[in-house]
């Protein structure tokens, strides 16, 4: 029961409702008492020949009563426990949203998708469970077990009521044995349903890529590799599960077989009535409710506990990039600034960024290229705060950017990264994500300078065209300019470009930089690439090698180092030379 009082914030929170559902679950259980007495009082009645037409119906008043209050009562207690734990599902969805959103880029370089996926729909479902069934079966098997022993003790026979209790303490042990294994193999299920969310949420986003390498049946097996160890897992619980209900009604063979011995040989020696044996067998009947409810509790309980503890594990990770209480409630802007002297990445032993110190003046244009691997993204990604510098300091405006609120600092940032996603939603609304209500020409301006507005129009529905999970009906270059064009309607203080002009040719690469450098005259523009046409013009160019710095200046400069910035230059300039039909050797 170790649930309950984990969830005990909860049950104060809604106290009101969940006093108010016990209060009429008790009652219920108190005029479930009624019709077991009056039946044993007729049959004496009968016995006796005692019953008139008048006292039956009387009888027969009472018991409709009882009937139509215990109608009404459970209809009120359903709403106010069922209700709560809906509640209680919905607050705790907000909290694993919320927590999602606040993360840093660690979190989910540790965790699956569709494992936080298991975590917000399986987990919190046997949770509200918990808090709605599992409450109603403890007070209604507590409260209706009890009043009925009392009632059975009380008013027919102490005695015969022990020897009917007698095969109790063999249920209780064995149900909290089966509690026990159902926890560990509900945990084992629910991780293993996790994997197999996971592996279905991979399928299907990687859709393209299995059909173009003929992968269909090699995933297809793994798929049903997967499943069948969620069907394994959970056989296993099921057959734990199974033994709660025979075990209770063996039990309650048991006591129905000991009443009826030992309760016809008290009415035999005249200690208690025929009536009151009727009226003890139907109370004892009362009773399998009770006991099948406390098995069903374990089950419900256990379960609860094992998606509680995940959840809370879960809810308990912290966020590795914190904010200042005292942090700046302003968007920052001016010139940037990086003092690195080295950066790892949570977990890893070598260094991604050695020795790099640099300065961007407001309005200035930086370019970052160098290797795969070198550290281009990294160095951004400490910019927007994905991650935090524990040797060093970046700087904007003349402050650390630690000083800032994440939120103001990320809103002076307009990020176009490498992994262009885009929502299962119409191109506009891609583009005006962050302002929906935005005027439709600064959305059509946007999409103009990114040299996508053409491209648009000339899909049936414009930009009304609904684009497919991840942008998938768009080619890449679309996908880019869309990305582009949705981080231009911020009008940032700093647009950082990783890479995000690969996809397209070198005229349209071209066309977007010209529109660019117009368009955003004073302020900061920082662009990764590969292709070095895209940050010739740049007032400031650093190449980066295995994390350090190895050259740095204008093109101009650069060109006159004979470096790796000029070799790589003229050998992209050679390429492209002989893509257009050229010679290297005159034409």
């Amino acid at each position: 029961m170790k649930v309950f009082l984990q969830l005990s914030w909860f049950f104060k929170q809604e106290k009101k409702a969940y006093i108010t559902g016990i209060v009429l679950l008790l009652m219920v259980a108190f005029l479930q008492l009624v019709p077991p007495k009056i039946i044993g009082i007729v049959v004496d009645e009968i016995d006796q020949g005692t019953l008139a037409a008048g006292k039956l119906l009387l009888w027969i008043g009472l018991l409709v009563g009882a009937g139509l209050s215990m109608y009404v009562l459970r209809y009120y207690w359903r709403i106010m426990i069922f209700g709560s734990a809906v509640k209680l599902a919905r607050q705790l969805r907000k909290q694993l949203f919320d927590h999602f959103t606040n993360m840093s880029q660690s979190f989910y370089q540790r965790k699956r998708t569709g494992d936080l996926m298991a975590h917000a729909t399986n987990d919190l479902q046997a949770i509200q469970q918990t808090a709605g069934s599992g409450v109603l079966t403890l007070v209604d098997s507590l409260a209706t077990g009890g009043f009925v022993m009392i009632a059975m003790a009380a008013t027919i026979s102490w005695k015969l009521t022990l020897i009917a209790l007698i095969p109790m303490p063999l249920m209780a042990i064995l149900t909290s044995w089966y509690g026990n294994l159902l926890h560990r193999r509900f945990h084992k299920a629910q991780e293993a349903f996790s994997a197999l969310n996971d592996k279905t949420q991979e399928s299907i986003s990687g859709i393209k890529v299995l059909k173009t390498f003929g992968q269909e049946k090699e995933e297809i097996e793994d798929f049903r590799r997967q499943s069948d160890d969620v069907v394994k897992k959970n056989i296993s619980v099921a057959k734990i599960d199974s033994l709660f209900d025979p075990t209770i009604s063996i039990v309650v063979g048991i006591s129905f077989f000991l009443s009826i011995v030992f309760g016809a040989r008290y009415v035999l020696n005249e200690e208690i009535t025929i009536g009151e044996l009727i009226s003890f067998t139907t109370y004892l009947g009362l009773l399998i409710w009770p006991m099948l409810a406390f098995g069903w509790l374990f089950n419900i309980v256990e379960r609860g506990r094992a998606s509680y503890d995940r959840v809370s594990r879960l809810l308990a990770e912290k966020t590795e990039v914190l904010e200042q209480k005292d942090a700046l409630d302003l968007i920052p802007s001016g010139k940037i600034g990086f003092q690195i002297a080295t950066f790892i990445y949570p977990g890893e032993k070598e260094p991604v960024l050695q020795d790099v110190h640099f300065s961007l003046k407001q309005g200035e244009t930086l370019g970052i290229v160098g290797k795969t691997g070198a550290g281009k993204t990294t160095l951004l990604k400490l910019l927007i705060r994905e991650f935090d510098l524990k040797n060093g300091k970046v700087t904007f405006g003349g402050r650390a950017i630690t000083e800032y609120k994440i939120k103001k600092l990320r809103e002076a940032i307009g990020y176009v990264p490498q992994d262009h996603f885009l929502f299962s939603a119409t191109i506009r609304e891609n583009i005006a994500f962050t302002n929906p209500l935005i005027d439709e020409e600064k959305i059509f301006k946007a999409a103009k300078i990114a040299n996508i507005h053409d491209d648009i129009l000339e899909f049936t529905d414009g930009y009304d065209t609904i684009v497919g999970e991840r942008g998938v009906s768009l080619s890449g270059g679309q996908k880019q300019r869309i990305s582009i064009a949705r981080a231009l309607l911020l009008q940032p203080e700093v647009l950082i470009l990783d890479d995000s002009l690969s996809a397209v040719d070198a005229k349209t690469e071209e066309e977007i930089l010209h529109a660019l450098k117009h368009e955003r005259e004073g302020k900061t523009t920082i662009i990764t690439a590969h292709r070095l046409s895209a940050i010739h013009h740049a007032n400031l160019i650093v190449v980066l090698d295995e994390g350090k710095i190895l050259e740095r200046g204008t093109h101009e400069e650069l060109m006159e180092m004979d470096g790796w910035y000029k070799e790589m230059y003229v050998r992209q300039q050679l390429e492209e030379l002989v893509e257009q039909g050229g010679s290297l050797y005159g034409k």
